[in-house]
């Protein structure tokens, strides 16, 4: 299903990847990839958008946030043979095949490849980017069984991004930072899942924050630590006079505020 709003049609198509297309043409997706979703194997009986054979390869821009969301297949799948791969700077194919996932080096990609670090500000492809900060807060919930953060800072980013005049920000695995409540956004694409991430109170009230004209969460339901209920975390957004979609099947549910 897809979801409109401004100049933008924003699909979810599972885990981390949404697809945006703009009124002109123009084409970004986010995090392609994993989990089965662009590959049909998904098969979980929960709220989340339908796994499927997916190649589409028709985006313009392709932006990934970190290792854990890197997938060269993913990319193949949905980049165009003249698109532009956006990745955060410390993305490493060594690391991810040490952790037992098999994934091509990013520059080995045939795409016009750039790496990117905090604060960098570019237009790609026609697109205003903006990389913004994103990690674990090394004392919250978010560590590991050593207390070291599963996302430290410096492992990944989020990124901000204007499109034909929407914008959209979507924060990549981050807990809540001061600094994201300062971003303008039309459109806020959020985490709320349970674990490695603001969960969807924290998400929630971010929303507050930033006041968006549109709330639509991804990240979520994807295996049992990452399970959140999307239609209490709308509720509570609407509350706050945000209007929320949540794009989860063959439906797109909508929550105004009351």
């Amino acid at each position: 299903m897809t979801v409109r709003h401004g100049a933008l049609s924003v699909t979810c198509l599972g885990y981390a990847t949404a697809r945006f297309e703009s009124a002109s043409g123009t084409v970004v997706y986010v995090d392609p990839g994993r989990y089965g979703t662009l590959t049909g194997e998904w098969d979980r009986d929960v709220p989340h958008p339908r796994g499927r054979d997916y190649i589409e390869r028709d985006a313009d821009l392709v932006l990934v946030t970190h290792n854990h969301h890197y997938d060269s297949d993913g990319i193949r799948r949905v980049a165009s043979d003249d698109a532009t791969i956006v990745a955060y700077e410390s993305i490493n194919a060594d690391e991810i095949r040490e952790s037992g996932r098999d994934v091509d080096d990013l520059e080995s990609l045939p795409y016009d490849v750039r790496r990117v670090a905090y604060g960098d500000e570019a237009i790609v492809e026609g697109v205003d980017l903006e990389v913004v900060s994103a990690f674990n807060h090394p004392d919250g919930s978010n560590v590991d069984a050593n207390g070291e953060p599963i996302h430290p800072e410096g492992f990944g980013c989020g990124y901000r991004f204007v499109v034909d005049g929407t914008s959209v920000f979507w924060p990549g695995d981050s807990d809540v930072l001061d600094s994201h409540a300062e971003l303008e956004a039309s459109l806020f694409v959020p985490p709320i899942g349970k674990n490695f991430t603001m969960n969807r109170s924290e998400a929630a009230e971010l929303a507050a924050d930033i006041d968006p004209d549109l709330v639509l969460p991804i990240h979520y339901n994807t295996f049992p630590d990452l399970e959140a209920d999307s239609r209490a975390f709308a509720a509570d957004v609407a509350a706050s006079g945000v209007p929320v979609a949540l794009d989860e099947s063959e439906t797109a549910h909508f929550r105004s505020p009351q």
